[in-house]
């Protein structure tokens, strides 16, 4: 089996969250409870928990963007990613940084997109073309 990372964190209501990650980012649900429920989040595991989300704030400094700290993130494919994209634009979802690409032409080309669920939690979706370029410098 592959690695994946497992990441549990708060979140303040299970149908939002069960709506979001599981309609909207099409992640299936797995175990639950009354209190938190998991997903496979792109073949990683998060679990959401019921309590007060993690504070953040915009201080990364990634190219010309200032993006959200801490913030939970994935690398898609290309068709992957931007059939997400898509998918996220048609819902008028509310983008932090709207689908872009970015160190374009340079070593670790790629497209991005940040937002937040519902509960304010931050998420990075990145594409790569290649993905021997993840770890370019």
């Amino acid at each position: 089996m592959p690695s994946c990372f497992h990441l549990a964190y708060h979140v303040t209501d299970l149908d939002q969250a069960r709506t979001f990650y599981g309609d909207l980012l099409g992640c299936k649900e797995g175990r639950s409870t009354e209190t938190w429920v998991d997903f496979d989040f792109f073949g990683h595991q998060i679990s959401l928990h019921l309590g007060e989300p993690f504070k953040t704030t915009n201080t990364g400094k990634v190219g010309e963007h200032m993006v959200p700290m801490p913030h939970l993130g994935v690398v898609l494919d290309m068709p992957t990613w931007k059939k997400l994209a898509d998918k996220l634009t048609a819902a008028k979802l509310d983008f932090v940084l709207e689908p872009t690409i970015r160190f374009q032409g340079e070593p670790g080309e790629q497209s991005t997109m940040f937002f937040r669920d519902p509960s304010g939690n931050p998420i990075e979706v990145k594409g790569f073309a290649d993905t021997s370029g993840i770890f370019a410098s």
